[in-house]
């Protein structure tokens, strides 16, 4: 017969699943992943604030992927390499601090879908309307397009979580290398059919929401380029708007990819590795793709490794 324990304030993560010859390679590997994801995202939100070329509705909105990137992994991967080092039985985790990760890690994941729906909003302005695009996209209207993305994913995420903790647990162990909300969910004995429910139409909504605004965006966009003639106009469209795209098709492979493989137990050690690159490749490759499309990014860059480059020459 298992044995209970009823709302412990302990629990433990089972952790990643690899042999002993391939922790540190694996460590290592992670390691300088996040360390990759700190530099770059730190890098390109410090150069947009900085440089006054850069204060465009674009970037401003851009703007909020990096720093969810970087919130996203600092609440995961730090946790992960620690208990990485651990024996299985020293991986523990109180309660309230395996909720704030759950939550932040769902936060990740949802805004990730928000941002990317108002940024094809501003593509789509810039494109199809650019006459009206200064008088659309103001100051307010950033302000206003990013606390939706934010606040929206918080109600969702809010709910979500809330449904989670009102249950009673009576198990302690966490079926995951880090905590999220199923892993939560399931340490209860009582019926979790509404959190499934919730859990579910949340997914559906979220998925339909993100597609459909993109699907829509882009056909429109699409129209707009095929019967203009204006060069520049389309030339300026492939560019922003192959790199929004890429960004999304990449956040959205990674998720379709978790949600599928969530149907395979017998695949559940590459679904916990595919939850863990879900939030580094694409704050590892965000940066690197709209730096190396943005022409006033690059600028800024080359400007700073030349003036680098002199400084030393100065003092010999």
């Amino acid at each position: 017969m298992e044995n209970y324990t009823y709302n412990s304030f302990t629990l433990q993560l089972e952790g990643l699943n690899i042999s002993q010859d391939s922790v540190h390679p694996v460590f290592l590997f992670f390691f300088f992943s996040y360390l990759f994801i700190m530099v770059v995202n730190v890098g390109i939100a410090v150069l947009v604030f900085m440089d006054n070329n850069l204060h465009q509705p674009m970037y401003l909105l851009f703007c909020n992927l990096p720093f969810n990137d970087i919130l996203g992994n600092s609440i995961m991967v730090p946790r992960l390499l620690i208990d990485m080092l651990l024996p299985p039985s020293e991986r523990l985790i109180s309660y309230y601090e395996c909720v704030v990760q759950a939550f932040t890690t769902h936060m990740f994941g949802t805004t990730s879908h928000t941002v990317l729906m108002i940024m094809a909003f501003d593509r789509y302005v810039a494109i199809c309307n650019p006459l009206r695009y200064a008088a659309i996209m103001t100051n307010r209207m950033v302000i206003k397009l990013t606390v939706s993305a934010w606040g929206v994913a918080f109600v969702l995420v809010g709910i979500l979580l809330g449904l989670t903790v009102r249950l009673n647990r009576c198990r302690t162990l966490i079926m995951n290398p880090y905590c999220d909300n199923a892993s939560l969910f399931k340490l209860s004995c009582e019926s979790v059919f509404i959190n499934n429910v919730y859990g579910l139409t949340f997914t559906v909504v979220l998925f339909t929401a993100s597609i459909g605004s993109m699907v829509l965006t882009y056909t429109k966009i699409t129209v707009v380029c095929l019967t203009s003639n204006n060069k520049s106009l389309n030339s300026k469209a492939m560019k922003t708007c192959s790199t929004h795209l890429v960004v999304y098709l990449i956040m959205a492979f990674n998720g379709m990819s978790v949600i599928t493989l969530h149907r395979f137990p017998q695949y559940s050690d590459y679904r916990k590795l595919c939850t863990i690159l879900f939030h580094i490749i694409p704050g590892s490759l965000n940066p690197i793709i709209y730096g190396a499309q943005s022409k006033e990014i690059k600028k800024l860059l080359s400007k700073f490794f030349k003036s680098k480059k002199i400084l030393p020459s100065l003092k010999s």
